[in-house]
């Protein structure tokens, strides 16, 4: 009783913050909404809150600006809830995501003495034993905040650092608001049943994850020493090292990064770096990340990007990373080359071979919704054209033919719209299409040409091993059995062992047969696809 209490005083709070933002029920669809609901909105709006909605700019904005200003006033986890909700425009719709994604996460930094006392704690020595220097915060969010500092080397030469720490109190705060959205989902469930579709618990579930693993900074450390592994080769992108001794579950150090900020156009100019060539390579490396590693830094915005002295991107900030499985790579691929070749028919076959249309749909008919997308981008200048918008409104046009978005699909377009702007802040002019072809058919290349065929047919023959080491074993099956039943002091008539006996190695010597017959069979067809 007292835990559904508390969750509803705290809804309420959020409901009267929400309704005197004109979030709540908008008035662009207040007159769509029952009359008794629009007078309990603004009784909620006479609550003595103050919410700091009364500027005229908050008053005259559309409705999604109004709703971020509210979550922003609502605090952490509502900012969270609403970047969240940004990526998910298949659920709250374009418009309304495109407005959410104005959310900043800053907010104002705590004391020193309480990011030394989290360090102290947590690495269990002394902050003046660990670092000579430690400065004031440089940045804070609602997680965590960061610092510069030098770290103390045992040749005493010192070593520049950044140190992120974990905000006090914040796992705490977190996961009592997570408890009330989870509460709320729940009862939302259980009193609209049309709201199921939408899987509201599986939503707030899924948001809960993704902070439970942004306030462990060990993953964060870690999602970076993968990322600088899986980079080693690119020449023209690297990851700043991770110090181990001084990271911890709230407390991550790193190599201290001297370098332009990305988003600092005059800067990079004077300091001699070519503007194209980096919008190529925030592009480019992008699209290397998805694809070749299905591995990719979900935050690439101006703010978690420098050049360094050398000319090459340098990432930070790894607590939203994406993962792609080789079937979505593969979609993804062959996706964006049906748009660039302009073969809507193979892009429809596409979308039903995956699954992701169901085969009651007409093929002839999603074709031609696929060439509604394609066609009008065609007419413009390249310049004008974004993937990113471009996979977005095929996002919409699939959302009428029963498609289900996949999370990690809809994480990517939401990351590819920032990778595109950052790219367009430093060459306004540039042709995504032209910069990306090359990468995405050397994928298909190597994934979809003779020599992956002849790959996956390898690993076909190979993963048949294990059934086929296994056969001995099942050959004694029926022994085993009988002994136990034996021993259980149950009894089957000799006759009916030996029967089954007999058929089980029957089944078994079919089952041998069948495999090498299966080995042969792709064996020889690898041949065939080598000399063909």
């Amino acid at each position: 009783m007292w835990t559904s209490l508390r969750h509803s005083m705290r809804l309420f709070r959020t409901a009267c913050i929400l309704a005197q933002y004109d979030a709540l029920i908008p008035h662009e669809i207040a007159a769509e909404v029952p009359r008794a609901i629009r007078w309990g909105v603004k009784i909620l709006r006479l609550m003595p809150l103050s919410a700091g909605s009364g500027s005229k700019e908050i008053k005259h904005a559309s409705a999604g600006k109004r709703l971020a200003a509210a979550l922003s006033y609502l605090g952490p986890t509502y900012i969270k809830l609403g970047q969240f909700l940004a990526t998910r425009p298949d659920i709250i719709g374009a418009d309304l995501a495109d407005d959410l994604k104005s959310l900043q996460d800053r907010l104002p930094p705590f004391a020193m003495d309480e990011a030394k006392a989290v360090i102290e704690k947590d690495l269990g020595a002394s902050c003046n034993d660990l670092f000579s220097v430690f400065e004031p915060p440089m940045a804070a969010a609602s997680i965590a905040q960061v610092h510069r500092a030098r770290l103390r080397t045992p040749d005493g030469s010192g070593k520049d650092v950044a140190v992120k720490v974990l905000r006090p109190g914040s796992e705490r705060i977190f996961q009592s608001e997570m408890d009330t959205f989870a509460w709320a989902a729940g009862k939302i469930e259980r009193v609209f049943p049309e709201s199921r579709r939408l899987e509201p618990k599986k939503l707030i579930a899924t948001l809960q994850k993704s902070v439970e693993l942004e306030m462990d900074l060990r993953l964060e450390a870690a999602a970076a020493s993968e990322m600088a592994e899986r980079n080693r080769e690119r020449a023209r992108f690297r990851v700043p090292n991770i110090v181990w001794p001084h990271t911890s579950q709230k407390v991550l150090t790193t190599e201290w990064i001297d370098g332009t900020p990305l988003g600092h156009r005059e800067a990079l100019l004077a300091a001699g770096h070519d503007l194209d060539g980096l919008a190529q390579d925030v592009v480019q490396l992008f699209l290397h990340h998805a694809l070749d590693d299905g591995f990719f830094h979900a935050d690439m915005h101006h703010g978690n990007l420098f050049v360094d002295a050398e000319g090459r991107l340098v990432a930070v900030d790894f607590g939203i990373m994406g993962r792609l499985d080789k079937f979505t790579r593969r979609y993804l691929a062959e996706i964006l080359y049906g748009f660039i070749t302009r073969d809507y028919e193979r892009l429809a076959d596409i979308h039903f071979d995956a699954g992701y249309v169901s085969r009651s749909q007409s093929r002839a008919a999603f074709a031609q919704a696929l060439r509604s997308v394609g066609e009008p981008v065609f007419d413009r200048k390249a310049s004008d054209i974004s993937m990113a918008r471009l996979l977005a409104q095929l996002f919409q046009v699939t959302d009428m033919f029963d498609m289900h978005l996949q999370p990690q699909l809809v994480l990517l377009q939401k990351t590819m719209v920032v990778v595109e702007g950052v790219a367009r802040d430093l060459n306004p002019s540039m042709n995504i299409w032209d910069i990306s072809r090359p990468i995405v058919e050397q994928w298909m290349h190597k994934n979809l040409g003779a020599e992956a065929k002849v790959r996956d047919l390898i690993e076909g023959v190979q993963s048949l091993a294990p059934v086929i080491q296994k056969l001995p074993e099942l050959a004694g099956h029926l022994d085993a059995l009988s002994a136990i039943i034996d021993e259980d002091g149950l009894r089957l008539h000799p006759d009916t062992l030996r029967a089954m006996a007999a058929e089980d190695k029957k089944r078994n010597a079919s089952l041998i047969r069948a495999v090498w017959v299966a080995a042969f069979a792709l064996a020889a067809l690898a041949i065939a696809v080598i000399f063909s």
